[in-house]
């Protein structure tokens, strides 16, 4: 069986999904997140070990959430509502720069133009601010949102849609 690294592609959320999905949530908040983050800010952020995996499935299933996958494996995941807003996108980070999170925004793209929204938004991390503003979001405002009791740092971005694209 070929190790190479395969174009991820992308799919629904499936309840078997959750235990992956969490652990990738947590992982790269915990991993990749805590360069820019202090360990407080990223304890009280991933909560490591203490979300409810059938409450993490059912908030995956009410986002509509979307996984992309490599090799047989979700190795990442997103999701967009009507609105355009991305609540999270998250990769594994061994599958980092592989384009994984390219093909979730992709995705999440091509349903916000499906669904009519002019625009794409999302809460977006200091770390992940830079993937964001490759991809032709902007800034609105910087936002400092509370986690139990622990302020942490996020940009409000947007890009907007061509609302020619079906």
């Amino acid at each position: 069986m070929s190790t190479t690294p395969q174009h991820p592609s992308v799919r629904p959320y499936q309840a078997g999904d959750a235990a992956t999905t969490l652990r990738i949530f947590t992982t790269a908040i915990t991993t990749t997140a805590a360069a820019d983050y202090s360990q407080e800010q990223v304890q009280a952020w991933a909560q490591p070990g203490q979300r409810d995996a059938v409450e993490w499935h059912l908030a995956m299933r009410k986002r509509d959430s979307f996984v992309a996958t490599a090799n047989g494996e979700v190795v990442g995941f997103s999701d967009v509502d009507e609105h355009g807003y991305i609540d999270m996108i998250f990769v594994d980070p061994q599958h980092q720069k592989q384009g994984v999170a390219h093909a979730l925004l992709e995705e999440a793209e091509r349903r916000a133009n499906e669904l009519h929204a002019t625009s794409l938004t999302a809460d977006v991390s200091i770390t992940a601010r830079p993937f964001f503003e490759r991809h032709g979001f902007s800034i609105e405002r910087r936002q400092e949102p509370v986690k139990l009791g622990v302020k942490l740092v996020n940009y409000r971005m947007r890009k907007l849609l061509n609302e020619e694209h079906i």
